[in-house]
């Protein structure tokens, strides 16, 4: 057992070993490259400040420009140096934090130095100089970018430093140009750091994975060393077990050697006693031995007791080799042949063998065979040999009983010990000795009832005596001591062993450890009633405890509250960084939890990422809220895990009794209904149960039944609105919106089932309906001579499910519409949300010839990098921009950026929710392509649509 301890303690240590050298290296590797790749944003700083000097050459400040360049020189100098320096280090030295604060320092230095000339010495007016200097900027940006991603932290102090002072300053200034410049520059910057930490990310997966593996063939190979230190042990061992085998086949001769000496007193006997061989047969008989001599001349023998040996009258056995070698047993033949030859060649004294012959009655018999040569020729040749026989056949079966019972008295898997009859401790196994400590040695002659000082033990081995004394045996569970002090519970089985009179002999005891089981019943227990995770309550012992505090409650005529907690988003942090990730995350809220509330309450986990608090000390409904707000506030505490700082929310209801409820069931349910309505409202904070949040639930839920109906029996009908070319006042075009002719309730606005139907998932067969809908209708138009482009808009799920463009080919197929008089719509922060994949499947898309559209452009934060990438045909400006622009400089400025990089990047932009002619002249006067909104006309169905587009189209000819 001490050696198994031994073991694992060297393996733990060693892993630690492993575990800190590649750590060291990947440190080491990690630093080097981030020193190395640093050169080149330093070379690209050195063409910036080139650039600044040529650029910038007729400014009146040139003497400290010049300056500046200096400086400048003298950073990318040192980064050289450092560089040079950090290379030639060894790598215990380059483990030293010394390297990443000079690479920190460095970083921030030379970003600093880059947003020097457009903070001091660019003029504000100089807008085409402000743009080339900045593109030089961005162009070492994005090298650092490339260069610091070994270290995401690294590269924010670089480009902190880089833009925001600049960024500050455009921001700042009292230029249109230099402010859009400014924002600009801050998407670049947010942009160029969002790629960064991706990248960051990528690379830090990578190199986990490398290390992982790294750790794992370091470990094989350390085991490798370790088994065959372990095979030269056991080579020792098997050495050793030689020897004490050398040693007993020397006893073993010593003794041949007495029984030899005793056959030759034995023969001289017989010549001295000739006349007395009726008596020497009797003792030979007494003796189970027979005599034999052996005539080797003529191959004659004589001996006695034949039959009882080998079932054969001695007539029928006169010659060794005629008669009695054929009986030999094959695989004895040559043991007894070296024997014999061994003895002839007067090598060994005597002739002694044992071997199996074949009785009568077919079975064998062990023979033990003893004699000596007792006549010789001149030539040393034997002539006359004399010895004797015995049967041993019952000797060897004890012996091979004895040696099995040995192996299993050893090998059994529980202790064995065997005591006499005064509680003496006789012999013990092997198991013994490996559950209490002790060996052989240490306990052998020692009574067991004087082992230990301990009184329980003592008085438990007295109520044993007894109960062997009246019973025969005995057994139960008891407790024992190790050697070590331990004590540790054991099922200990008694039995005596008797005489021939009666008389106790022997003690025999057999004993299990029930340690190993008690650990697993006590963790088995704890699993039962506490989440593995958190060590919260779980999910059973929430509803065991609920129960009793209810019945508690109702016994005292009491209140209790029940807070039920679920965190926000946490299946997107799930997906996004990892199951471990998020479970570090929920052990530190259920810390947070358990130091907020006294032990007296109960704090639960029920799964997933929702929590339960039941109080049961009568709280006010004042002293609930201040808790709850305790506990978001808490929650909402940074977390750090992985490296990664991480801000989470939560959503709680409570539910009391008696207000509420007196069921346990039911306060589960409404406490769940005002979490619910918690999350509803956006999350991070609480709601009370109260009956119109039932009431508001039930609603939700009929309205979801009935919004599934409306689906499958046709009550929802796309509705058109117009969009007006202000180029030349034709309509060409026209966006499908979904409207629900409820039976009962009549026209239902969108803004009352199109949130529920994004909740439920419902939206993606809304989306899919009004495709097929509006294509159908684009057709019938087409026939009629009005070739209109319908909008559809598509739900983010579709592109989710990859399934986008399969859907989009069926419907055209099915209906026949042209596919540039399809457009589909989807919403700027959609966009973003899916980057990649809307990406490939826009392109898929435009390769249809779809037309695309990005809708509520403006609001989702745009990347410029992305939007570049997007293979749109046009862009809608939200209307949020459009409602305040004759009142608004703000909206109209962005309005007007808007057109014009659209309009740069070859987009038609549309303008959505124009209401008033004002804003109408605004938008054509900034060459907007298209509008869209009430007026032109509100939605309509599609037979008034028809009648409009017939009469607009008639009052443009006129």
């Amino acid at each position: 057992m001490t050696i198994k301890i031994s073991i694992a303690s060297n393996n733990i240590m060693q892993q630690r070993v492993i575990n800190q050298r590649l750590g060291d290296v990947e440190d080491v590797e990690n630093i080097s490259i981030l020193y190395r790749s640093s050169l080149i944003p330093s070379v690209l700083m050195l063409v910036y400040g080139i650039g600044s000097l040529w650029l910038l050459r007729d400014t009146s400040q040139f003497s400290w420009l010049v300056s500046w360049f200096v400086v400048l020189i003298c950073l990318v100098v040192l980064r050289f140096i450092t560089v040079s320096v950090f290379e030639r280090r060894t790598t215990q030295e380059q483990t030293s934090v010394l390297w990443w604060y000079l690479l920190l320092v460095g970083a921030c230095l030379s970003g600093l130095s880059l947003s020097v000339v457009p903070v001091f010495f660019l003029p504000e007016a100089d807008f085409s100089r402000q743009v080339v200097l900045l593109g030089l900027a961005s162009l070492v940006l994005a090298s650092a970018c490339i260069a610091y991603a070994m270290s995401f932290f690294a590269f924010l102090c670089y480009a902190a430093f880089a833009f925001i002072p600049t960024i500050w300053v455009y921001l700042r200034s009292g230029s249109d140009n230099l402010h859009s410049l400014g924002l600009l520059t801050a998407i670049y910057f947010f942009a160029l750091t969002a790629a960064a930490w991706q990248v960051n990310r990528l690379l830090y997966k990578g190199l986990e994975q490398r290390r992982k593996k790294e750790q794992l063939i370091y470990t094989l190979r350390e085991a490798q060393q370790h088994t065959n230190a372990l095979n030269a042990q056991l080579t020792t061992e098997i050495g050793k077990k030689e020897i004490a085998e050398q040693q007993l086949l020397a006893v073993q001769a010593d003794l041949e050697e007495g029984v030899n000496a005793r056959t030759v007193e034995l023969q001289e006997a017989l010549y001295a006693l000739e006349k007395s061989q009726d008596r020497l047969e009797l003792a030979l008989d007494a003796s189970q031995l027979a005599l034999w001599d052996w005539d080797l001349v003529s191959d004659e023998i004589l001996h006695t007791r034949t039959e009882s040996i080998f079932g054969l009258e001695s007539e029928k056995i006169r010659g060794v080799l005629t008669d009695l070698r054929p009986l030999l047993h094959p695989d004895d033949l040559p043991v007894l042949r070296n024997a014999m030859i061994e003895h002839m060649k007067q090598r060994a004294e005597g002739y002694a063998v044992e071997y199996r012959i074949k009785h009568y009655d077919g079975h064998w018999v062990w023979i033990e065979d003893r004699g000596r040569a007792v006549e010789r020729d001149n030539a040393g040749r034997v002539l006359r040999m004399l010895g004797t026989r015995r049967d041993i056949s019952a000797r060897k079966k004890r012996d091979d009983e004895l040696r099995l019972a040995s192996s299993v008295f050893d090998a059994g898997t529980e202790g064995i010990v065997i005591l006499d009859s005064e509680y003496n401790i006789l012999t013990v196994n092997k198991s013994f000795t490996a559950v209490t400590g002790y060996n052989r040695e240490e306990v052998i002659g020692h009574n067991v009832m004087l082992q230990t000082t301990n009184k329980e033990i003592v008085r438990q081995y007295q109520m044993i005596r007894l109960g062997i004394e009246q019973e025969g045996s005995w057994q139960g569970e008891v407790l024992d001591v190790r050697k070590n002090g331990e004590m540790y519970p054991q099922w200990l089985q008694i039995n005596i062993v008797r005489n021939e009179q009666n008389r106790i002999t022997h003690i025999v005891g057999f004993f299990t450890d029930l340690t190993a089981r008690r650990k697993a019943e006590e963790r088995l227990s704890y699993l039962t009633q506490y989440d593995e995770l958190t060590g919260l309550a779980n999910r059973s012992l929430f509803h065991k405890r609920l129960q009793r505090a209810v019945e508690q409650a109702r016994q005292t005529s009491g209140a209790m509250a029940l807070l039920q907690i679920d965190l926000d988003r946490f299946k997107v942090l799930n997906d996004s960084l990892g199951i471990e990730v998020a479970d570090q995350v929920l052990r530190q809220v259920s810390r947070r939890l358990s130091q907020i509330l006294p032990e007296a309450h109960t704090v639960a986990r029920l799964g997933g990422n929702e929590f339960a608090i039941i109080l049961d000390n009568g709280a006010t409904t004042a002293t609930l809220a201040r808790l709850c707000a305790l506990i978001l506030t808490r929650i909402r505490l940074p977390v750090e895990v992985a490296g990664e700082e991480l801000i989470i929310s939560a959503s709680i209801g409570v539910s009391l009794l008696p207000e509420n409820s007196r069921e346990p069931a039911s306060l589960i349910s409404q406490g769940h209904v005002a979490m619910q309505h918690a999350k509803h409202l956006g999350g991070n904070n609480f709601q009370f149960y109260n009956d119109q949040l039932q009431a508001g639930t039930l609603e939700r839920l009929q309205l979801e039944q009935q919004l599934r109906r409306a689906i499958e029996e046709g009550q929802l009908e796309a509705y058109y609105q117009p969009k007006l070319s202000l180029s030349d006042g034709q309509i060409r075009s026209a966006e499908a919106l979904v409207r629900w002719n409820h039976p009962q309730l009549g026209l239902v606005p969108p803004g009352e089932f199109i949130s529920l139907a994004e909740e439920t998932g419902l939206i993606t067969d809304i989306s899919e309906l009004m495709l097929l809908q509006a294509c159908e209708q684009a057709l019938i138009w087409l026939n009629q001579g009005m070739p209109i482009r319908v909008s559809v808009n598509l739900s983010v799920s579709h592109v989710r499910q990859g399934k986008l463009v399969i859907l989009v080919r069926q419907v055209l197929q099915q209906t026949g519409l042209p596919a540039h008089l399809l457009e589909l719509e989807l919403t700027e922060s959609q966009l973003l949300e899916n980057a990649e994949s809307v990406i490939a499947t826009f392109k898929q898309l435009r390769e249809i010839g779809v037309f695309l559209a990005i809708d509520d452009f403006g609001t989702g934060y745009s990347s410029l990098s992305y939007l570049k990438r997007f293979p749109a045909n046009s862009v809608k400006i939200d209307q949020s921009f459009i409602r305040d622009l004759t009142a608004n400089e703000e909206d109209a400025a962005i309005t007007r950026a808007i057109i014009t990089m659209a309009h740069g990047l070859n987009l038609l932009v549309t303008a959505e929710g124009v209401e008033t002619q004002a804003q109408l002249d605004f938008l054509k006067a900034n060459q907007c392509d298209e509008i869209q909104g009430y007026l032109i006309s509100r939605p309509v169905p599609a037979a008034q649509f028809t009648e409009f587009l017939i009469a607009h189209h008639a009052q443009h000819i006129d």
